[in-house]
């Protein structure tokens, strides 16, 4: 946490910080080489926790409105790491995981992991979608606008009556789209930097959420609801 004000301190956005902790080795002779080479040695788990984890602060800053939204990413993030801790070579893949619960007939589990992995896939694409959408708009729409689209869009369709009244009872509450902007783009960017920093962070998180997407549609899993 302290490694991550500091950056922010120094000017870096949220979004750069990200993509940082999860970047491919610098352009190079052998650059495609080395991209498969790190790609192997890398851990969806961990790339899953660490895009979560800054989703948290990101959701944190539109306010309110999306606490339930935080909480619950709070909460599956803490499940996953505990289980990564146990064994972090045999959970290192998200794939690894969802295999082992499917075939101990936990998977469905409001607890498991599996459901972890599918809400925090979910929680990322909701952002992915609204970053998109904050690029396309510029200034045509308001941040509740936005927010509402990339819900009704992403979440919505598989939240139940008490997530979704507990969107509705703070959705008033979402700050001005400026000053999420500004939150976002740290205090030395311009807006051309931060929207082809958008635009590499979903590059990289794209083959995350395919893994995930891949291993719960095998198992029909994917289509799991909240309560």
């Amino acid at each position: 946490m302290e490694v991550r004000r500091e950056e922010m301190g120094k000017g870096k956005s949220e979004l750069r910080i990200a993509m940082e902790e999860l970047s491919m080795p610098c352009p190079g002779d052998d650059e495609e080489e080395q991209q498969q080479q790190q790609r192997q040695k890398r851990s969806s788990t961990m790339d899953l926790l660490c895009v979560s984890k800054h989703l948290i602060h990101v959701l944190g800053e539109i306010g309110p409105t999306l606490l339930v939204l935080r909480q619950d990413v709070q909460q599956n993030v803490q499940r996953l790491q505990d289980v990564l801790a146990r064994d972090p070579s045999k959970y290192a893949s998200l794939t690894a995981i969802v295999t082992e619960e499917v075939e101990e007939g936990t998977s469905k589990k409001v607890n498991s992991c599996t459901r972890s992995i599918l809400w925090l896939a979910r929680s990322i694409n909701f952002s992915q979608h609204l970053l998109e959408v904050l690029l396309n708009t510029r200034d045509q729409s308001s941040l509740e606008e936005i927010v509402e689209k990339a819900y009704t869009f992403t979440l919505k369709p598989w939240h139940g009556w008490i997530a979704s009244a507990a969107y509705r009872v703070a959705q008033k509450l979402i700050p001005e789209r400026v000053i999420f902007i500004a939150f976002l783009m740290g205090i030395c960017q311009e807006f051309e930097d931060f929207a082809g920093d958008v635009k590499v962070l979903v590059s990289i998180v794209q083959p995350l959420l395919e893994e995930a997407n891949a291993i719960l549609v095998k198992h029909n899993l994917d289509k799991l609801k909240s309560t």
